[in-house]
């Protein structure tokens, strides 16, 4: 009985003891859920990327919208050099349309084909020189081909892309 009533005096004083030990919480608010994503939107990647660096922003029937600047008809880049480029169809896309790939160091280890509005066979000749550079290819929609581009320069990859327009269509 001693320790109960000894144990009920000194609860309220070890109480005491403790508040006055225990750390206020600061008053620190957190940000509003509205608050977050506002800055999150702030975020934008594509907008931060170096001057010279070649960014598709648009494709459309007749050519590319490259950094700002509209491109009319078919165009073949190789990590931040741009071209103007002569084939109009892919039938027209040879070896020597692409000879460019034969001298130029270091080698891109991909080339993205932008065949067009849809994917198309590439001859298989054109794929043995292509093999014979030392790249890789792939064949898509110029749409795809454009994004893949953009998202393969960005991360510093040396990166090559042969486009035709989008409304190719055979």
């Amino acid at each position: 009985m001693a320790a109960r009533q000894r144990a009920a005096t000194t609860l309220p004083s070890l109480i005491r003891a403790l508040r006055k030990e225990s750390p206020k919480p600061a008053n620190q608010n957190l940000p509003s859920l509205k608050r977050a994503f506002s800055l999150y939107d702030q975020i934008n990647l594509i907008d931060q990327i170096p001057d010279d660096q070649l960014v598709f922003q648009s494709v459309a029937d007749t050519g590319f919208v490259v950094n700002g600047v509209n491109y009319e008809g078919s165009l073949l880049c190789v990590g931040n050099l741009l071209l103007s480029w002569s084939p109009k169809k892919l039938s027209e896309i040879t070896a020597d349309s692409l000879s460019i790939f034969q001298v130029m160091k270091p080698t891109p280890e991909i080339l993205i084909l932008g065949c067009g509005r849809h994917i198309q066979p590439v001859d298989p000749e054109l794929r043995r020189f292509i093999k014979s550079t030392g790249m890789k290819l792939e064949s898509v929609d110029s749409r795809n081909a454009a994004s893949t581009y953009n998202i393969l320069n960005e991360e510093g990859r040396v990166v090559a892309a042969a486009l035709l327009p989008y409304g190719v269509s055979s």
